[in-house]
């Protein structure tokens, strides 16, 4: 399993829009054999920081097999908004799970 981490900074105006998009990503997220898990959390003491964390099956259902598929656009086109807003978007291997 691999965990990608994107972190953003998003104006505090725009939260809403924020988790609205989030919503309607998650959908397609939610209906790709790819993907485990997802969450997105807002930091409670920096409420302009947010991290989606998504659990992907390996890197390549990931690169090749959700970002080929046709849910793809679809998701860049829901949180495309917040691009430019991404600090970081990196890939995890987990070392260990309790």
């Amino acid at each position: 399993m691999i965990v990608e981490y994107i972190r953003y900074k998003i104006d505090p105006a725009r939260t809403d829009e924020f988790d609205d998009a989030y919503r309607r990503a998650g959908e397609l997220l939610d209906a790709s054999p790819h993907c485990l898990r997802w969450e997105a959390a807002r930091c409670v003491e920096e409420p302009e920081k947010q991290i989606v964390r998504i659990e992907w099956d390996s890197t390549e259902g990931h690169l090749a097999g959700f970002r080929k598929s046709a849910d793809f656009k679809p998701f860049l086109d829901a949180i495309g908004p917040f691009y430019g807003d991404i600090e970081e978007m990196t890939h995890y291997q987990v070392t260990s799970n309790p």
